[in-house]
């Protein structure tokens, strides 16, 4: 017993040098390959990973001068008081009207779009469209809401200007209840449709050419091609970023929504993010505001694992 103890733990610790050995190789093999990733994995570490600790203040009552070890513990008080608040279910129906009007009508069109460009043959005129379409995503959100006032402001807005000539009455498109969660995703479509090809056009050139052939000998034409073929065949990456976007459905992002908010819409632009923003950098309630951050990130997780093994119970690969 003791010697096929002994011979066990010499074969454990055979196998933990080789791989020692296997990965020391590997990282002087290919350590230039190493160094380009290097900035990417510690801008993670630093700017991601380490600044988690700070949660454990959702549980004090936090104070800057005592700091995070000496600042009393409260446990739970702050989820329940967030939980109890009438402006909870505000902002939770607020946040989530933006983003499943986000999921609806934004996720499909970089879809539909890659199609489209996908279809064009001239390389050039191609180079062109993405170029254009690409061009918004560059542009700062203080930019695209000036835009929108510049267009769609009552009293000397292009577009409104334009209805008084055509004999129509001017419409209150900035301050109008009805109209402020469709401007929104309206916005985040103009600027964010083109730059979300670029995965979508990747996975669709590595769809298998002889399907496409395989398909014209069938008879096949392009729309059938597009639907049987390419959208087949690009599947699993739509049902990743699908899953990835589940992830971030409480997040409606922070700087259009208070750009945009006035005192006209404020019931329906009042998200997770300016509420966080009005109670943790206002008014000083960090602990507070450090629940309800944790709370909306725990959702997301909660989401992101679900989405994520409802698409392995398919046959998809996932995310992990």
């Amino acid at each position: 017993m003791d010697t096929h103890s002994a011979a066990l733990q010499s074969s454990v610790t055979l196998d933990k040098k080789m791989k020692r050995r296997t990965l020391f190789s590997d990282l002087r093999r290919d350590k230039y390959l190493y160094m380009l990733v290097l900035p990417g994995v510690l801008f993670f570490i630093l700017f991601k990973y380490v600044p988690m600790w700070g949660i454990i203040i959702a549980f004090q009552e936090y104070s800057p001068y005592a700091g995070v070890w000496n600042s009393d513990w409260v446990g739970l008080e702050h989820f329940i008081r967030f939980f109890s608040n009438p402006d909870f279910l505000l902002i939770f129906r607020n946040t989530m009207v933006i983003s499943l009007l986000n999921l609806v009508f934004f996720f499909p069109l970089p879809i539909i779009l890659s199609l489209l460009l996908n279809e064009v043959n001239n390389q050039f005129f191609k180079s062109i469209l993405q170029s254009i379409v690409y061009l918004p995503h560059f542009l700062s959100w203080v930019i695209i809401v000036g835009i929108s006032f510049l267009l769609l402001s009552q009293s000397s807005g292009v577009v409104n200007m334009m209805m008084v000539s055509l004999g129509f009455p001017k419409y209150d498109f900035l301050t109008n209840t009805d109209t402020f969660w469709g401007m929104l995703v309206a916005q985040n479509i103009w600027k964010e449709t083109g730059w979300g090809t670029i995965i979508i056009l990747a996975a669709i050139t590595a769809v298998d050419p002889q399907l496409y052939e395989a398909a014209k000998m069938d008879g096949a034409n392009r729309w059938l091609q597009a639907w049987h073929v390419t959208l087949p065949g690009i599947r699993s990456v739509i049902l990743v970023l699908l899953i990835l976007r589940l992830g971030h459905i409480m997040d409606v992002g922070f700087e259009q929504v208070f750009l945009m908010n006035n005192g006209a819409v404020a019931q329906y632009a009042d998200v997770f993010e300016t509420y966080v923003y009005r109670n943790g950098i206002q008014s000083g309630q960090f602990s507070y505001s450090t629940a309800v951050g944790l709370f909306k990130s725990v959702v997301g997780l909660v989401l992101v694992v679900l989405a994520n093994k409802l698409a392995k119970r398919i046959g998809e690969e996932g995310v992990y």
